[in-house]
């Protein structure tokens, strides 16, 4: 939190004292010796300078047990409007500005925003200057005036962003320009803001680049605009959206356009060199979403697309309205279709789970990856051949579970990422090893239930957050009972309780893995584990 400075005290109220009545009323000082009273003035005078000097800068964060020093308290942002100068050169920095519009939930004389791996140039808070000094990855702000609870704050701030990160999260550099990968803990190192998913905002982008070149954002276009040999695109959102979530792609792009269930526009964006034979791939996403709206209820946004980025990532990622993929996830010939199409699913159906409803605190991410790999085990038990059988990939997750608890801790309760590896939290127990825990779920509470569980989940908690508690809570109203303690077995016990309707599913011993890199090697391990299942690794 940033603690409010203790404010000077104003001038005494009334006409000033009359001198010679205060030398009347001064004691005799003895020789050697400072009156206890003018020494009692003398300290309140030095406390109050000390109080009045200004706070050294900083890094605070919202306690978050995975990433303490994400976010920040003392208000909430409402919208970012981001502004981004791309020169057609993914290797240099660019000029931005970020305004960021913000309801104070506290006294402050200072305020942190979450940035890094930029030069800030200069801040406006409600169009004064404000003093602004980096501490750690936190930028904090010293506006000309206090800052009181319930205030409507303006920021604007002038810096760079850098494409030449140090890995671990923000741009990724592709053979034609840059997208974003911003989770866990990255946003922040494109742009400043309040960068934890329990703040959701409205976001705008205005992206100017070279001619010949695309750029795309979340959201919707709401327009473009051409200056001499540049061209600018806009891009709002209509939902609020996490940090985490945001995405910018600009590149060597073609666009393809078409549309969804109830005529959602669909926005696909992939490599103009590779779009042909991409296309097939493409034509698959209104089934896809015509599938999961048939499990879960409506697409919950205001559009979808497909982002293939030529880039090595390693992973996909649920980007809200605009999922990004590798471009080798569909030009890997020997994965059959309905693989590939299941991981499609996986980040489709993170749309609902982890974008529409986000995480309270990073250790409600079992929510978002148990469900999107629920429903990307689920499809392809439908869609695909006898490699990709829920029960025996349920089976193979149970065996594997207590091992996976050893290494990553319990679902909802994972490990500390190793420093400098804040993606390390995405380990296999939060994929199949918390989408088992939806199996156990399902065959508690019965498929019906399960199902409404599923539906009244997204609908309640639609454009907000959500944490396990509140899971537990809806689960429990829908089964008539009070589900706390076998959710608390299966979420934060260190072994895995045994499987109901399977007394014959047993725990196997399994060799120790070395502890979690990142995304990339957590989903490669994970897949491996489905027997038959094509070793690729996914987000």
């Amino acid at each position: 939190m940033s603690l409010p400075l203790r404010r000077p005290s104003g001038e005494p109220d009334g006409p000033a004292a009359d001198r010679s009545a205060l030398d009347r009323d001064r004691p005799r000082a003895h020789r050697g010796r400072i009156p206890r009273r003018a020494a009692a003035l003398g300290l309140a005078v030095a406390a109050t300078i000390a109080a009045a000097a200004p706070q050294p800068a900083e890094p605070l964060g919202i306690g978050d047990r995975l990433f303490p020093m994400l976010g920040n308290p003392g208000y909430h942002v409402t919208s970012y409007d981001i502004s981004l100068d791309y020169s057609g050169h993914n290797d240099r920095p660019m000029d931005v500005v970020t305004v960021i519009k913000a309801r104070a939930t506290a006294n402050l004389d200072q305020l942190n925003l979450d940035f890094a791996d930029g030069t800030v140039r200069s801040v406006l808070v409600d169009g004064q200057p404000a003093r602004h000094e980096q501490a750690g990855e936190d930028l904090v702000l010293t506006p000309a005036s206090h800052i009181h609870p319930g205030q409507d704050l303006r920021i604007v701030v002038h810096h760079t962003s850098d494409p030449r990160g140090r890995g671990d999260g923000g741009w990724i550099r592709t053979t034609d320009g840059l997208a974003m990968a911003n989770q866990a803990d990255a946003a922040h190192r494109v742009f400043p803001c309040n960068d934890h998913p329990s703040d959701k905002a409205e976001f705008t982008f205005h992206i100017t680049t070279p001619e010949g070149l695309v750029a795309v954002a979340n959201g919707l276009p709401v327009g473009e605009g051409t200056r001499g040999a540049r061209r600018t695109w806009t891009y709002r959102t209509a939902h609020p959206m996490a940090t985490e979530l945001a995405q910018i792609s600009i590149g060597r792009s073609s666009v393809v356009n078409h549309r969804g269930p109830h005529g959602l526009p669909l926005r696909d964006v992939v490599p103009s060199s590779a779009r042909l034979p991409l296309t097939r791939w493409l034509a698959k996403t209104p089934d896809q979403m015509a599938w999961m709206e048939s499990k879960v209820g409506p697409f919950p946004f205001e559009a979808y697309g497909v982002l293939i980025a030529d880039a090595s990532t390693g992973f996909e990622l649920e980007t809200q309205t605009l999922s990004l993929f590798e471009k080798r996830l569909f030009t890997t010939v020997q994965l059959p279709d309905w693989y590939v199409e299941s991981v499609m699913v996986h980040e489709l159906s993170h749309q609902w789970f982890g974008d529409s409803v986000s995480p309270r605190r990073w250790s409600d991410v079992w929510l978002n990856e148990a469900h999107a790999t629920w429903y990307e085990a689920l499809y392809a038990d439908e869609k695909g051949d006898h490699r990709a059988s829920l029960e025996t990939r349920m089976r193979h997750a149970y065996e594997a579970s207590d091992g996976w608890r050893a290494e990553g801790g319990p679902p909802a309760l994972p490990k500390v990422p190793d420093k400098g590896r804040k993606t390390g939290i995405f380990r296999p127990v939060i994929y199949d090893g918390s989408a088992l825990v939806l199996y156990a779920l399902r065959h508690k509470m019965g498929k019906a239930g399960f199902e409404r569980l599923e539906r009244e989940w997204v609908a309640k908690h639609r454009d907000g957050v959500a944490g396990t508690a509140d899971f537990i809570d809806l689960a429990s109203q829908i089964y008539g009972h009070n589900l706390s303690g076998f959710f608390w077995d299966w979420l934060y016990g260190a072994k895995t309780p045994p499987m109901p309707g399977h007394p014959d599913w047993k725990q196997q011993q399994v060799k120790k893995v070395p502890a979690a890199g990142g995304k990339q090697q957590s989903a490669e391990r994970h897949v491996a584990t489905t027997p038959g299942a094509p070793h690729l690794h996914k987000g």
